[in-house]
C-alpha cells in the first residue's frame, strides 16, 4: 500500500467493507517457466560514450573515484559505473547536492543521468549503507543511524538509498542497500526508480535491476522503520527486476505502482520475506508478469490493490493495453502472477505501519479491489488463514487528482467511502497445500468476497485445494470470468473472519489469529546469488577485459 492512512473502523453492519488491501511476493516455483523480458539486459549502446568509471579498488587496481556519487556526477548518458567491494556511506541527500529534494527526488546516491549502468563487482560485498559514516556495516545500533536532514516541520525527514530521478533506461545491478530509514518526508526506500512521486504522471521510461539486496537491521519504532526495499513509481516500461531480495520492511519488500496502465514490467526470481507485505502494488496494471518468485514469512505474502488516494490513477486493472491478448493467459488479462511459491506467511512480529499493518496475517496472497488479474500455476503452502483471497478495498480517503469514485469503478458506501470490488480476476490451476491450519471458520485455501452486483465475475478453475474455498462452491458457481454478477458474496463466516484478522472488526467468539509480541529483525539468509560475471557486457577497462574480470 502506498499511502499511510488512519484505518476506518467498521460497524458490525458494515462489516462488509473491510477487506483490506495489502501486498506480497517471493521465489520458487510450481512449474518451469521462461523469463518473458530477458532482452532488457543492459549493454553498451554504439550511440553512447560507453566510458567506464571505477569506484574503489578491485584486485589491486584503484579506480578514480572514492564514492559512487562522485562517479555519478562525472558520468554521461550511456556510461558504466563499476563499484569495488566496500561499505559506502553515501551522503548526497545530506550534502544538499540535489536541489529538488521533495517527493523522494534525492537519496544517498542520486542518479539523474539517463542510460547509466551502475553495477557492483559483488552483490554482498558492495553495500550502500544508510548508517553514519564510520559506523560498522549496516549497524543495528541506535547511535549509528542517520535519520536525515530536518524537514519543514523540523523533524528528521528520513533518507532514501539509491534514487533514480526521472532518468530513462537506468540499470542497477549486483549490490546491496541497507538502513535508509523513514522520517517526516517521503523516505525509507532502499532502491527507488522514481519518475516523479505524487506527480500523477509518467516521468521515466525503461529501467532494469538485477542481483539486488535490500534490508534494514534497525528498528526503533514505526516512524523511522525502513518502508520499502525495491521501489518503482510513476515509471513505465519496458522494465525487468530479476534476482532481487528484500526483508524487514514495514510496508513491503517490493513495490510497483502509479504506472498508468503502462507498467510493462517483469519481476522474475524475486525473494521477499519478513515484511508486512512481501509485495505491494497500488493501481499498477496493464502488462505485468510476476514469475518464478518466492514470498515467505511475511505477515501477508503478496497484495495488489486499488486506491483513490495515492499513486493514481485508480483502479488497479490488469487488462491488456489496447484490447490486446496476453501470450501467457491467451485472454485479455496481461497482469499475470504465475509459477510462484507463497508460503509460511504467518509472521505478526514484522515491522508494520499504516494500511500495510492491516494485511491479514496468515495469507499467501490478496487481490484487494483489483480487476482483470490472472493467478495461475502457483503453489500456496502453509499459510495459516488463507492461501489466496479476493476481497474489496474500501478507501475512505479524499480522492486525489480529480478522480471520482464512480468514475474509477468504485461504489460509494456509507461509512466506508469508495469501495472497490475485485472483478474479472481468474484463479486457475494453482496448488494449495497445508493452508488454513489456524482452524477458524471461513479459513480455507482460497476465498472471495464481493459486495455489489452487475460487475464482471471472478472465476475459479482446476485448483488443487484440499482445504476448499469460502464459500465452498466457488469452482462450481464461478467457472468463467466476465459475466455480470447477480448477487453479493460474503462467504458465510469468511467476512467476519477477514474483519477479525485485519483488525477492522470484533473477532467472533473463539477466533484466534497470531498477534504481534515483539518486532524481530532477521539477518540476511545464506545463499543469495551473486551476478555470475560482473564484467559481462562491460567495455574493456582496468577491471574487465574481454568481458571477464582482470586478475
Amino acid at each position: 500500500m502506498r499511502v499511510v492512512r488512519k484505518p476506518f473502523r467498521a460497524s458490525a453492519a458494515g462489516a462488509v467493507a473491510l477487506l483490506v488491501g495489502v501486498p506480497l511476493s517471493a521465489c520458487s516455483s510450481s512449474s518451469s517457466s521462461t523469463t518473458t523480458t530477458t532482452s532488457l539486459t543492459p549493454t553498451a549502446s554504439t550511440s553512447d560514450s560507453g566510458r567506464v568509471l571505477l569506484v574503489g579498488t578491485f584486485h589491486g587496481h584503484r579506480g578514480r573515484y572514492a564514492s559512487i556519487q562522485a562517479a555519478v556526477n562525472a558520468a554521461r548518458p550511456g556510461d558504466w559505473i563499476l563499484v569495488a567491494p566496500g561499505d559506502y556511506h553515501e551522503t548526497s541527500d545530506l550534502a544538499g547536492e540535489n536541489p529538488n529534494a521533495k517527493n523522494g527526488a534525492t537519496g544517498g546516491v542520486t542518479i539523474t543521468v539517463p542510460r547509466l549502468h551502475l553495477r557492483g563487482m559483488s552483490r554482498s560485498g558492495v553495500v550502500v549503507d544508510g548508517t553514519r559514516p564510520g559506523a560498522p556495516e549496516c549497524s543495528s545500533a541506535a547511535g549509528d543511524q542517520e535519520f536525515g536532514p530536518p524537514g519543514p516541520n523540523g523533524k528528521p525527514a528520513g533518507r532514501n538509498g539509491i534514487v533514480v530521478w526521472k532518468a530513462n533506461g537506468v540499470s542497477i545491478q549486483n549490490l546491496s542497500a541497507c538502513n535508509f530509514l523513514s522520517g517526516s518526508g517521503d523516505a525509507g526506500n532502499e532502491i527507488w526508480w522514481n519518475g516523479g512521486d505524487n506527480s500523477a504522471r509518467i516521468g521515466m521510461k525503461g529501467y532494469f535491476g538485477s542481483y539486488l539486496t535490500a534490508t534494514s537491521t534497525y528498528y526503533g519504532g514505526e516512524s523511522t522503520a525502513a518502508a520499502y526495499g525495491i521501489f518503482s513509481s510513476d515509471a513505465a516500461g519496458p522494465a525487468l527486476l530479476d534476482q532481487t531480495y528484500a526483508s524487514n520492511f514495514n510496508d513491503s519488500g517490493l513495490y510497483i505502482g502509479a504506472c498508468q496502465m503502462v507498467c510493462d514490467v517483469t519481476v522474475n526470481h524475486a525473494w521477499m520475506e519478513y515484511s508486512a507485505l512481501g509485495y505491494s502494488g497500488t493501481n499498477s496494471g496493464g502488462t505485468m508478469v510476476i514469475e518464478n518468485s518466492q514470498f515467505d514469512h511475511n505477515k501477508d505474502g503478496f497484495d495488489t490493490n486499488t486506491q483513490i488516494n495515492g499513486d493514481p490513477p485508480a483502479p488497479q486493472n490488469g487488462a491488456c493495453p489496447n484490447g490486446g491478448i496476453s501470450p501467457i493467459t491467451h485472454t485479455h488479462s496481461c497482469w499475470v502472477f504465475w509459477h510462484n511459491y507463497s508460503h509460511d506467511n504467518n509472521d505478526p512480529n514484522v515491522p508494520q505501519a499504516g494500511t500495510a499493518s492491516q494485511g491479514p496475517v496468515g495469507t499467501g496472497m490478496t487481490l484487494s479491489g483489483g480487476r482483470n488479474d490472472t493467478v495461475m500455476d502457483n503453489v500456496f503452502a502453509d499459510n495459516g488463514a488463507w492461501g489466496m483471497l479476493m476481497v474489496p478495498y474500501p478507501d475512505s480517503s479524499t480522492p486525489e487528482y480529480n478522480q471520482s469514485c464512480s468514475g474509477t469503478g468504485g461504489v460509494e458506501t456509507p461509512g466506508f467511502g469508495c469501495v472497490y470490488d475485485p472483478m474479472g480476476n481468474a484463479l486457475v490451476n494453482n496448488t494449495f497445500r497445508g493452508n488454513a491450519f489456524f482452524g477458524n471458520p471461513g479459513n480455507a485455501d482460497y476465498g472471495m468476497i464481493t459486495l455489489d452486483t452487475g460487475q464482471p465475475r471472478n472465476c475459479f478453475r482446476s485448483n488443487v485445494a484440499p482445504k476448499g474455498s469460502a464459500p465452498a462452491d466457488l469452482e462450481q458457481s464461478y467457472p468463467t470470468c466476465g459475466a455480470p454478477s447477480t448477487s453479493a458474496v460474503t462467504g458465510g463466516p469468511l467476512l467476519a473472519q477477514v474483519l477479525c484478522d485485519t483488525g477492522f472488526g470484533t473477532c467472533p467468539a473463539g477466533s484466534t489469529y497470531p498477534t504481534v509480541t515483539r518486532i524481530v529483525m532477521h539477518p540476511l539468509p545464506k545463499g543469495i546469488p551473486n551476478m555470475p560475471n560482473p564484467c559481462a557486457g562491460v567495455p574493456d577497462n582496468p577491471w574487465c577485459a574481454g568481458g571477464k574480470p582482470v586478475g
